[in-house]
């Protein structure tokens, strides 16, 4: 939901036609990845920007937002709902959404980076497929228990920190799954999403075999053309780069959370050459492999 801002990172979109909308990080520079996941209240942001965050979208980043009290609006794509007091919202990665609340309005917004749902998610259950439904709904009590536990545990620093966080992380993120599923899930989700989502699942099987736009396109059934279109109406990238960006991920949760040296890493995810691996790498990220490592080390 985030603008502008001392944490705020613009991507710098170069497409002319999608240059409008406004593509954020939260955490800092490109290279970086947040804690194990951010937690902030709503008015920490919205008081800075008279309590309107005009439509943009994370390319990285999945949010939950839990309004607490006081009232709004939220956009998602095309479509605009009200936000009485109690309710939850799931804004999916590449999602265009913006949000106008009410002054003093109080509520929890809780950020998961990609690397962190692909460490946590597996494929195959359905909880991936549901959490890229953009969903407004009543927030169930169980989800807004967890949301205020990791508020409390973000805001601390006692022992096993990172460990809570990220059980509770896994914990309402199945939550939100279930609850969207009992909601009707994607009984109501449109063609072009559903496409991206199976798009997006091809993805996390077969990027390690190096898929061209081609072979998922055949895979679809649908021509090159027509997957990147839908692509970018919904990503604001074409396919070739959300392929591009999976194999990012994938590198940069291996430089974090093993031991194994650029090389291996590079060579694991079909880089014959390690200095081309570190090439690419560096161009999508702003930072080499051993400097993104060192980085995160020394913070």
């Amino acid at each position: 939901m985030d603008r502008t801002g001392e944490n705020l990172y613009d991507s710098g979109m170069s497409d002319p036609i999608l240059s409008a909308i406004p593509n954020f990080n939260l955490f800092g520079e490109a290279g970086d990845l947040p804690d194990v996941v951010h937690c902030e209240t709503i008015e920490t942001r919205s008081r800075l920007h008279d309590w309107e965050l005009g439509a943009h979208r994370h390319a990285r980043l999945h949010q939950l937002l839990y309004l607490q009290s006081g009232g709004g609006q939220v956009s998602l794509e095309d479509k605009r709902y009200a936000l009485p007091p109690g309710t939850l919202v799931n804004v999916p990665i590449g999602l265009v959404h913006g949000f106008t609340f009410q002054p003093e309005t109080s509520g929890l917004v809780v950020t998961f980076a990609a690397e962190m749902l692909d460490q946590t998610l597996r494929a195959g259950e359905g909880v991936r497929e549901m959490l890229a439904m953009q969903t407004v709904m009543p927030a169930p009590a169980a989800v807004v228990e967890s949301l205020r536990a990791i508020f409390t545990t973000f805001s601390g620093r006692d022992f096993a920190r990172a460990q809570i966080l990220r059980s509770l992380a896994g914990l309402v993120l199945g939550q939100v799954a279930r609850a969207i599923d009992a909601e009707g899930g994607g009984a109501h989700r449109p063609a072009q999403t559903a496409l991206l989502a199976r798009f997006e699942s091809l993805i996390d099987a077969h990027f390690l075999d190096r898929w061209t736009v081609a072979d998922y396109a055949r895979a679809l059934a649908i021509s090159p053309a027509h997957l990147s279109r839908v692509a970018r109406t919904h990503t604001g990238r074409p396919a070739s780069g959300l392929i591009e960006e999976r194999m990012i991920r994938e590198a940069r949760r291996n430089l974090v959370y093993t031991n194994l040296p650029v090389s291996r890493i590079g060579y694991a995810l079909g880089f014959e050459d390690p200095a081309y691996f570190t090439r690419v790498f560096t161009r999508a990220t702003g930072l080499s492999p051993r400097a993104f490592r060192r980085k995160l080390t020394e913070a």
